[in-house]
């Protein structure tokens, strides 16, 4: 199983982002680790949640190891690093975590010290990941970073200094802006430090943001990258950093070899995982729930409570299994399919996949069925074709 231990601090919003995450003082993040260490205290314990429907699932951690964690946010370095540690420290109190297990956790340029970054690794953490966006100080102006490509840089190095051989550097295109020049010269600056990953991804406008209200409008984007530029950045990202020995693995991902990110692979492969903290989110045992997303409710609460209960059908978890699994490049294992659900995908989809196959969307390569570079450019459409009537 899995671990997302969520820390919504950060220093301040982005102009982009619609993530659970808010600036705080530290009495409040203080307040907010005490609830939350009591929480990953509850689990075990009582092995199961309470909602407020009474329906919450057990969760039946007896005997479940936990492979991968992944402290995201928000932004995990804004608190002092000691909470980080006590965090840590009773995580491995509660749950049985393997020997090697991979222990991600984001961190944002200017926000990290020698000192912090140490206590990270005293901790266990052997995976950052910084939230980078843009080598170009006049985009991370206007996405409303707080740090310069210098300051990225100064942070970078230091995570080295400390021992971290596991980096990755989250990157987006189709800014406003942004030439293809601009772009390339960002992958260019980022592939020179040789990160083991690197996550590239295309902004998403989102309502109820500062960048929803500029260029969400028709206006709007008129202000952004046209269709065919942000297609040009697109496939600029797969070839330069193919070049530079970074493998393709998941539609935005890119790591050199064997350094993937295994706690997103057990996302899209349908590992189960434990969300701890505001507004987590769970899948276990078949279900899906969530922790309060609303902060007061949550320091209020008893630890261990979850809601928003949904038992997951036979159907459900048959569409997701495509859904979710054909981002990858691997795409999907058929006999998994047959395993886990008893029938054979081709009776489910009839006729489905060797259509895409005939449209050399996809291929069937052994035992498994993957998108062609020609469906992964379309496969938002593909993967929802896999939602049944």
């Amino acid at each position: 199983m899995e671990l997302y231990i969520h820390i919504p601090f950060c220093v301040r919003k982005c102009r982009y982002c619609d993530f659970l995450s808010f600036a705080s003082d530290a009495c409040v993040r203080e307040k907010y680790v005490d609830q939350l260490i009591r929480e990953i205290e509850s689990i075990p314990e009582e092995d199961a949640g309470q909602c407020s429907e009474n329906a919450a699932p057990r969760l039946n951690l007896t005997g479940r190891t936990v492979e991968t964690i992944f402290i995201g946010g928000g932004t995990p370095s804004v608190p002092d690093s000691a909470l980080i540690v006590g965090i840590m420290e009773h995580v491995r109190k509660a749950f049985h975590v393997a020997e090697g297990a991979e222990i991600s956790m984001e961190a944002n340029p200017g926000t990290v010290t020698r000192e912090k970054l140490t206590d990270y690794r005293r901790a266990g953490i052997n995976r950052l990941s910084f939230g980078l966006q843009s080598a170009n100080d006049r985009e991370l102006k206007l996405l409303g970073r707080i740090h310069t490509w210098a300051e990225f840089l100064e942070s970078f190095h230091l995570a080295r200094e400390c021992g971290f051989t596991n980096i990755n550097i989250d990157l987006m295109s189709a800014l406003p802006g942004q030439t293809r020049e601009s772009w390339k010269d960002t992958l260019k600056r980022v592939t020179d430090l040789n990160p083991e990953h690197i996550s590239a991804y295309s902004l998403i406008i989102e309502d109820g943001t500062p960048f929803g209200e500029k260029y969400g409008s028709e206006e709007g984007r008129k202000l952004l990258p046209d269709e065919d530029s942000e297609r040009e950045m697109y496939h600029e990202t797969k070839r330069f950093l193919r070049e530079c020995g970074y493998e393709r693995y998941e539609i935005s991902n890119y790591a050199k070899p064997g350094r993937e990110c295994r706690h997103n692979i057990g996302y899209w492969t349908g590992v189960p995982y434990l969300g701890l903290g505001l507004g987590a989110s769970s899948y276990m045992n078949g279900s899906r729930f969530a922790v309060s997303s609303d902060m007061q409710q949550y320091l209020g609460e008893k630890p261990g409570t979850f809601t928003d209960v949904e038992k997951l059908t036979k159907k459900d978890m048959e569409e997701e299994f495509f859904y979710v699994g054909l981002r990858m490049t691997a795409g999907v294992s058929l006999s998994e399919f047959e395993r886990r659900f008893g029938v054979t995908a081709k009776e489910v989809y009839p006729g489905l996949m060797e259509t895409f196959v005939e449209e050399k969307a996809a291929e069937f390569r052994g035992d498994r069925f993957v998108l062609t570079d020609y469906g992964l450019d379309v496969s938002n459409y593909i993967m929802a074709q896999f939602l049944q009537d």
